[in-house]
């Protein structure tokens, strides 16, 4: 396993936060079997050349990647559930200095287990419960042999509040990913392999994943992302925030400028802009028909991951929506075999 970065680990930036643009609800249907499409051609769009990363506003990646940031105290409480697989426990860490909640499943049998981190997509956290979005991901990968932890981010559930949060463009839900990786890794419980550590991330979470790869290189070993989010938060902020009347929108705009106003800040807060400091290699998993998170937003981020030369691989699945139903068991199947491949 290739050495670790542990000082340069650092939150990244996320803004994605349309109440529909969450891991759960009602799946949608749809037929058709995976295809990977062509390579990007001319007219797709690319990323300008990386800014050097010098301090900035601190709600930028910049800003983040110039910040330490800490995972520790990884404390198991009540169990939730047992399985004839797994065990599944109430858990909270720490990240930065909060109290983080969530649940970890931990296979039975001898480990050490390889372990994911699980990043779910939004829900409001007025009506969000511990270890909520995910569920079916959380079952099928601790049955297939991963320990699972799923953060709940803070704001949500028994996680301490971080009343800046929103206008800050939820930067805290990457830094709460960082922080359950170096958890994990520091908790040294004879179930994890805490050098063997993937993300997986689905509609926000997805865009938790970009931030994380792109601020914290050498922190994982792999990422799988499902129906992610746009990886330029200005695509986010326009087609969930704005266009749904979001309040928080005018306190977003207020503080950091729009996109019209301030396009500089907008594009050193997005993770496509500094593609070329990712290490891990990356799966993207996405329905043709998804109308909560386009598809095109998700084969321009591959583009560019394809360009700066980064290991990525796009798979759409024709006729699914946003959180897929018919091929659910076969979009899984595609992502356990590529983290079984890195991870094992």
């Amino acid at each position: 396993m290739r050495p670790r970065s542990t000082a340069w680990v650092t939150v990244g930036l996320l803004l994605a936060v349309a109440v529909g643009c969450t891991g759960g609800g009602e799946p949608d249907r749809g037929e058709g079997s995976p295809t990977v499409p062509p390579p990007a051609t001319s007219a797709t769009p690319s990323p300008a050349p990386t800014p050097t990363l010098t301090a900035a506003d601190p709600v930028s990646i910049p800003g983040l990647v110039a910040r330490e940031h800490h995972g520790s105290d990884l404390r198991l409480g009540a169990v939730r559930a047992r399985t004839d697989a797994y065990t599944q426990y109430a858990v909270t860490y720490r990240a930065n200095g909060l109290r983080i909640s969530g649940i970890m499943n931990v296979p039975e049998g001898k480990g050490p287990f390889p372990a994911l981190v699980l990043a779910h997509g939004y829900i409001d956290p007025d009506v969000y419960t511990t270890g909520r979005g995910l569920a079916r991901e959380q079952d099928l990968l601790a049955r297939r042999g991963y320990v699972v932890l799923h953060t709940d981010y803070r704001n949500h559930a028994g996680s301490d509040a971080d009343p800046d949060n929103d206008v800050d463009l939820r930067l805290g839900y990457t830094e709460d990913v960082i922080g359950a990786v170096h958890a994990l890794r520091g908790a040294a419980r004879p179930a994890i392999d805490d050098d063997r550590i993937g993300l997986l991330g689905r509609s926000m979470g997805g865009g938790v994943v970009y931030n994380t790869l792109v601020v914290a290189p050498g922190l994982v070993d792999a990422a799988v992302v499902f129906a992610p989010v746009s990886s330029l938060p200005a695509d986010n902020f326009k087609h969930f925030q704005r266009r749904e009347g979001d309040p928080v929108a005018a306190e977003i705009e207020a503080a950091h400028g729009s996109p019209e106003e301030n396009p500089r800040f907008w594009r050193e807060a997005a993770p496509i802009t500094y593609v070329d400091r990712v290490t891990e290699p990356l799966l993207i998993l996405h329905g043709t028909a998804d109308d909560t998170c386009p598809l095109r937003w998700s084969q321009r981020t591959a583009a560019a991951f394809e360009e700066a030369g980064k290991d990525v691989r796009l798979v759409t699945y024709p006729g699914e929506g946003h959180t897929f139903y018919a091929r659910w068991p076969d979009s899984m199947e595609t992502a356990i075999e590529f983290l079984d491949r890195r991870l094992r």
